[in-house]
């Protein structure tokens, strides 16, 4: 269940509040204030999942700007009745809202210090993983990881056809993969200065040798990866499903930087090609499980997601 906010000039408040009664899902509608600097009128209700997009395109036909609408989730308990709990306490909870989607993929495609931090971090702890061999390290790392964020603002840019929105989301996750392979190449050196590793380190034996080597478990994990990242993203738990993504970049990532520190440039190519497999089958396995769920949103006559040319219909009614 999510909360309406429009905000309606005094002209168009009877026309609203009959739009909003029209749609299936939206109930308790009700008028708030005037607003003191611009003298339009608060209205609010609730709506389900499934009406959230038809609710933004309806109001905005009349006129409304898409700066003046938004929604909010809403946790809620419901009662018990003599049958179970009310009915839509429990309904449409897995419904797809495109508005929620977009607007949170065009959120999390900025390129932020606090991302680029967060990548430096993670690609420090996966290059002590990889000398060290230690498997804890590495999931560690990908823990911290947040490149699940742009890889799915591109899978989103992709089913949307948002050529703009793809440049951003690749020019966010570009340079924070660079930066966790440069700070896994930096703290190599400086390993090898303080005399803690040697060039003739062996890091191909075991698990870590594995993140150099493209094999049918390499693609058949980042597929899924990909899936599991996208539905993660789509139901806000992308803290806890980040590390499906980050099991395919973050550590080869690490392995590329290390491998160069040692001088193993051989290594270090396998373990970018590596990672360009897995983000190849990342973007892939995303795109596909959003593109299903907007062929099954469109035959249930929902509204898809919309082009870039297409009106903005997003949670705070702004595309970037």
């Amino acid at each position: 269940m999510y909360s309406l906010h429009a905000f309606a000039d005094p002209g168009q408040v009877d026309e609203a509040v009959a739009a909003l009664q029209e749609q299936a899902e939206v109930r308790h509608v009700m008028l708030g204030g005037v607003t003191a600097d611009t003298g339009k009128t608060l209205i609010r209700a609730e709506i389900g999942a499934e009406s959230v997009d038809g609710t933004f395109a309806a109001l905005q036909r009349l006129g409304i700007d898409a700066a003046d609408l938004s929604v909010s989730r809403i946790d809620f308990a419901r009662p018990m009745t003599a049958d179970g709990v009310v009915p839509d306490a429990v309904d449409d909870q897995d419904a797809l809202v495109w508005a929620e989607v977009a607007d949170a993929a065009a959120e999390n495609v900025s390129l932020r210090p606090s991302y680029l931090a967060y990548m430096i971090v993670a690609g420090v702890i996966a290059a002590f993983g990889v000398t060290e061999r230690s498997t804890i390290l590495i999931v560690g790392a990908m823990a911290v990881s947040p490149d699940l964020l742009p890889m799915s603002a591109a899978c989103v840019a992709l089913v949307a056809r948002r050529p703009r929105l793809m440049g951003r989301a690749f020019g966010t996750l570009a340079p924070g993969l660079a930066l966790a392979v440069l700070a896994a190449y930096a703290l190599t050196l400086a390993l090898r200065l303080a005399g803690q590793v040697s060039p003739q380190m062996d890091i191909q034996e075991g698990v870590i040798g594995a993140l150099a080597t493209v094999n049918v478990a390499t693609v058949g994990v980042a597929l899924a990866a990909g899936v599991a990242g996208m539905l993660a993203f789509e139901t806000r738990a992308s803290f806890v499903v980040g590390v499906a993504i980050s099991v395919t970049t973050i550590p080869a990532a690490a392995y590329i930087g290390v491998a160069a520190g040692l001088g193993q440039w051989r290594g270090s190519l396998g373990a970018l090609t590596v990672l360009l497999v897995n983000l190849a089958m990342l973007l892939l396995a995303g795109t596909a499980t959003l593109a299903v769920q907007a062929l099954r949103e469109r035959a249930r006559g929902h509204r898809a997601l919309p082009r870039e040319n297409d009106d903005p219909i997003t949670r705070r009614g702004v595309w970037r």
